[in-house]
């Protein structure tokens, strides 16, 4: 890891406010697209997971590409650069507990990118704390664990970031999973 070098001498902090870890921001409605720009202005590595909605308006059926986790923006800092972060206008806070933010796991984090970049339609869920947990053993999705639920007739994976207290579900056949260990 580069430590800065210049004016401040970040050697004394402990490791864990030096090296980068994801984060979620909780945002003000409707502000998740503003914030990541001004993340992205400010080169600060973010993940704002959106998925397109149709809306009927008067005259015309318009997409919108919405956040999947409505209220949170996904951010990979050093907590001793969380100040530029809570500075932006729109975001409140970053989701912690005790006054200190709770970095989310590497590996979910890693689940969640790799899944929703392979093109997977995804759509906002109720978080569900009930139902069997399964994992993904083949297919674009191997390796993701969630929990197995059936909507209209489709056989559909509840995954949840417990930290946010969100959950985003995705098509799935039956036969690619497993009960969990």
């Amino acid at each position: 890891m580069d430590v800065p070098t210049g004016g401040n001498d970040w050697t004394g902090l402990p490791i864990e406010y030096q090296v980068p870890r994801w984060y979620a921001a909780y945002t003000s409605a409707n502000h998740e697209k503003r914030i990541a720009e001004q993340l992205k202005i400010q080169q600060v590595e973010y993940f704002l997971p959106l998925y397109p909605s149709v809306r009927q308006w008067k005259d015309r059926r318009v997409t919108l590409q919405l956040p999947l986790f409505p209220g949170y923006v996904f951010v990979r800092m050093a907590l001793r650069d969380r100040l530029g972060v809570q500075r932006i206008a729109g975001v409140a806070w970053l989701v912690g507990f005790n006054g200190k933010p709770a970095q989310l796991p590497e590996s979910e984090m890693d689940n969640l990118r790799a899944s929703l970049g392979r093109g997977i339609k995804a759509q906002p869920h109720p978080l569900l704390t009930i139902g069997q947990t399964i994992r993904v053993k083949r297919g674009p999705l191997a390796g993701l664990q969630g929990i197995l639920v059936r909507r209209k007739n489709q056989m559909r994976l509840v995954v949840s970031v417990q930290l946010i207290q969100r959950a985003m579900s995705v098509e799935i056949d039956e036969s690619q999973v497993e009960p969990a260990p």
